[in-house]
């Protein structure tokens, strides 16, 4: 019988494997996913808490052993909170890296951009923090955690009504998400018989808003209503409304009672209330995932969204863990459609039809003086976002 020599047997083998899909540069320990979040840009500050979550979930995963014995590996890019700079991301990562489970976008405009991409190639794309209502709508392979900002302009219109404000004036920031809070909480405001008195719209490059907050208060409205795409507009755009004498009411959304804003905003944004998703105190979860953060981190800003981001990663975590193959985006989908999930955000949430969340709600919230702020705690939660 012929011995053939070690080398050639080496190499045949090597050969099989190649041609079978296993070649030796590809790493079968491995399960990678795709993360887009904005680390520059207008939505740097939460895109970035988002990211470290992610990254603090997956470490998390792997130091417990992985999924299916498999490390969980996140390839990142930069979306930038844009929607050309997300389909950019969207396409260094599909074509270049070959993932097909993508968690992001942090911002709505980038998720929009982005999402016809996906729908196309059937890649998944799973935000956590992207809220315009138009998402509801971008297709099969998409979906979010984050809560519509439907609920947030409906609770918002209702919350202006129930304070006695008849007369609205106010500024937002010219994109997806600033216009589509502005959009639904004027519509609801409107519906119950308000008016909107005076209106400013500016560029995501604007850092002085005193002109245009001058013509809103020469409208004499009754409160003004504020919706930023980035905490520095948000602090910004408060505290120079109260430099120029404004002392009426001012309302909100999520992005305004940041840590960063309420930092630049100091005194002026107490009082200010808001309609934004809120980590439950009783939800042990949550709790743990923010003390965890804050001693690997050393900050928190917008704890919801950093819990809504760690939980992106264990429910991608647990669809791999039944697909046992990352370039399953088909079988990741029908997970996603058939899960219920409780985390650091809520108990038993699941996806509706549209990829939508389902069982989990906003609250209403009003910032606390400077002196009361904790870095546990710069608002007081009022009770839960009043529905239609």
């Amino acid at each position: 019988m012929r011995r053939w020599p070690e080398r050639i047997l080496v190499f045949g083998l090597m050969a099989v494997l190649t041609l079978a899909g296993l070649s030796c540069g590809e790493d079968e320990d491995v399960f990678r996913i795709g993360v887009m979040e904005s680390l520059t840009g207008a939505g740097e500050t939460y895109g970035t808490v988002a990211n470290q979550a992610k990254q603090m979930a997956a470490d998390e995963i792997n130091a417990a052993g992985g999924v299916n014995g498999r490390r969980l590996e996140l390839v990142v890019e930069d979306s930038q909170c844009s929607a050309q700079s997300a389909i950019t991301a969207y396409k260094k990562l599909t074509e270049v890296e070959d993932v097909k489970i993508i968690l992001g976008t942090s911002c709505s405009g980038a998720m929009l951009g982005a999402a016809p991409l996906a729908e196309a190639d059937g890649v998944i794309l799973f935000s956590g923090l992207a809220s315009s209502p138009d998402i509801a709508q971008a297709g099969d392979y998409i979906f979010r955690t984050q809560i519509s900002d439907i609920h947030v302009g409906i609770a918002t219109g209702n919350v202006l009504w129930a304070d006695g404000i008849r007369k609205l004036a106010t500024i937002t920031e010219t994109t997806d998400y600033a216009e589509g809070v502005r959009r639904t909480s004027v519509e609801q405001f409107e519906k119950r018989g308000g008016t909107v008195v005076a209106a400013e719209r500016y560029g995501s490059e604007v850092t002085d808003f005193r002109s245009q907050l001058t013509k809103l208060f020469s409208a004499n409205p009754d409160a003004l209503h504020i919706a930023p795409q980035s905490e520095f507009a948000a602090g910004t755009i408060i505290k120079q409304a109260r430099e120029l004498g404004y002392e009426g009411p001012i309302y909100a959304e999520t992005i305004s009672v940041g840590t960063t804003a309420l930092e630049v905003a100091g005194d002026a944004a107490t009082g200010m209330k808001a309609i934004t998703a809120d980590l439950d105190p009783a939800n042990e979860k949550g709790q743990e995932v923010l003390a965890n953060f804050r001693e690997r981190y050393d900050y928190v800003t917008l704890p919801w969204h950093l819990g809504s981001a760690y939980d992106n990663v264990y429910i991608a975590a647990e669809c791999l863990k039944q697909t046992n193959d990352d370039q399953d985006a088909d079988g990741f989908r029908d997970c996603m459609y058939a899960i219920t999930w409780s985390g650091a955000i809520g108990d038993n949430y699941s996806f509706d039809s549209d990829g939508e969340v389902v069982g989990l709600s906003r609250v209403v919230v009003e910032v606390l003086p400077v002196a009361e702020r904790s870095a546990e705690r710069k608002y007081k939660v009022l009770g839960p976002a009043p529905k239609p």
